[in-house]
């Protein structure tokens, strides 16, 4: 281990970085998409396949890391606890963040003086939207959790669903004690298997962006940005505020540095603005969290979790987005129409998954629910809606991150130096070689939750 040490911390050379080359191909897809539009229109396989290869790894990397991090800890009772904190999180912030946007939207009233007369609209745009949202009732999202079978949650890719079958069988395998610990050892190596080949498509992230972001600019274009700058800029903004002020001062009260953590999971963020999907770097922002002292059944739970509870991005954009729409229609919205929009936003923007699109989805439910606000205004926005899920996603991304970090503070569960030192570049890596062995040993994990 000694001899690995020195490599461990030589800092590799900056144009070998996932960073760098991730922000090489954004730049060159929106170089290409502009010069180039019809050709940057026709890379749009490029991001969509990077995406479907990172979906392909995300359900053995959310099986695997919280069945393996449920079976090792010493007390299931700390898991319902760690669960319960976590929800407790995602339903106050979540709801903060529409506040947050209604207040913004009824101060800045982005879409005043547009004057759009609602028959004008054309709807079919918005048509296939409309209809995946009325399949997205309270009802049907919960039965939804439940899998057709135990095999089905792996082939259709539903996070929920492969989290709950990893939790009934990560606590099935931890009440078998010693009779479980043979195929606890070889999940752990199976999860240090998946996790490399995590590593392995990360080398296809520079030209997943670099496809995506020239389908972006091609298909669009730059201009249609003008169309609609006011709403645009308001709501990244809020956005921004959002992250830096009440994630910021939730970080401070937690004891550590918001922009410590953004800074050491920039590579991650660069991906998420290339390819305007927080699931792209969900593998690698889970790795990354356990890297800095976060144990593994409090990242395996919360950071899934977290993706169809905690999307703090997702309810500012729908917040404004709807009195966008309501303003540009000259729909007047009384308190009780706001109070109605914000209870079924609360509950339409859980179990949205961070793909491109599914924020318009969501806001299609919520508006088929809300009568006072016209579903047909939604084709005012739909042209630049592409622009605002990267930072729906950012949003989403961030938030996620600071959320996994606070539950694991609130249980005591993360050593504050350990975690600074690893925001600072002085801890929390490991060659890889080194990290596959302890990862196969099993001896890499942190203290269960509540023991230090």
């Amino acid at each position: 281990m000694a001899a690995d040490t020195p490599a461990a911390q030589t800092p590799r050379p900056f144009w070998k970085t996932l960073y760098f080359q991730v922000l090489v191909g954004i730049a060159l897809g929106v170089f290409v998409g502009w010069l180039w539009p019809a050709f940057g229109s026709s890379l749009k396989p490029l991001g969509d396949g990077f995406i479907k290869l990172v979906k392909m790894i995300i359900t053995p990397v959310i099986f695997l890391t919280v069945v393996t991090g449920i079976a090792g800890m010493a007390d299931l009772k700390a898991f319902g606890r760690v669960g319960a904190k976590a929800m407790a999180y995602f339903l106050t912030f979540s709801t903060l963040a529409l506040l947050v946007g209604l207040f913004v939207g009824n101060v800045a009233r982005p879409g005043d003086g547009l004057n759009v007369d609602v028959a004008t609209l054309d709807t079919g745009a918005v048509a296939n939207y409309v209809s995946a949202a009325k399949e997205r009732t309270v009802t049907e999202f919960v039965l939804h959790i439940i899998p057709d079978t135990a095999i089905s949650a792996f082939t259709s890719g539903e996070i929920l669903q492969v989290l709950f079958i990893a939790i009934l069988f990560g606590v099935s395998l931890a009440l078998l004690g010693s009779k479980g610990e043979k195929l606890l050892g070889t999940l752990r190596t199976l999860t240090a298997i998946v996790f490399r080949m995590v590593h392995i498509l990360m080398y296809a992230a520079p030209i997943g962006a670099f496809g995506a972001m020239a389908f972006t600019i091609g298909e669009y274009g730059i201009g249609t940005l003008a169309n609609l700058a006011q709403l645009i800029a308001t709501f990244y903004i809020t956005a921004l505020l959002f992250v830096v002020v009440i994630l910021g001062l939730v970080a401070r009260a937690a004891g550590f540095s918001l922009f410590g953590l953004i800074r050491y999971i920039k590579d991650e963020l660069l991906l998420v603005l290339g390819t305007s999907s927080s699931e792209s770097a969900m593998p690698l922002l889970m790795e990354k969290l356990e890297r800095a002292g976060c144990p593994k059944p409090i990242v395996g739970l919360v950071v899934p979790t977290g993706y169809s509870f905690n999307l703090d991005g997702t309810n500012i954009y729908m917040a404004l987005a709807a009195l966008f729409i309501a303003q540009a229609t000259n729909t007047d919205l009384s308190a009780a129409d706001q109070a109605l929009l914000m209870a079924v936003a609360i509950l339409s923007s859980k179990g949205a998954a961070g793909v491109t699109g599914s924020g318009f989805i969501v806001l299609a439910a919520t508006l088929s629910v809300v009568p006072a606000i016209p579903v047909a205004g939604m084709a005012l926005i739909l042209g630049v809606d592409r622009f605002m899920s990267e930072c729906r996603a950012l949003t989403n991304f961030i938030g996620n991150a600071v959320a996994t970090i606070v539950v694991a503070r609130w249980e005591k569960a993360v050593d504050l130096d350990q975690l600074n030192a690893a925001f600072a570049g002085k801890g929390g890596r490991l060659t890889e070689t080194e990290s596959d062995r302890l990862q196969i040993e099993g001896v890499s994990d942190v203290p269960p939750a509540g023991k230090e």
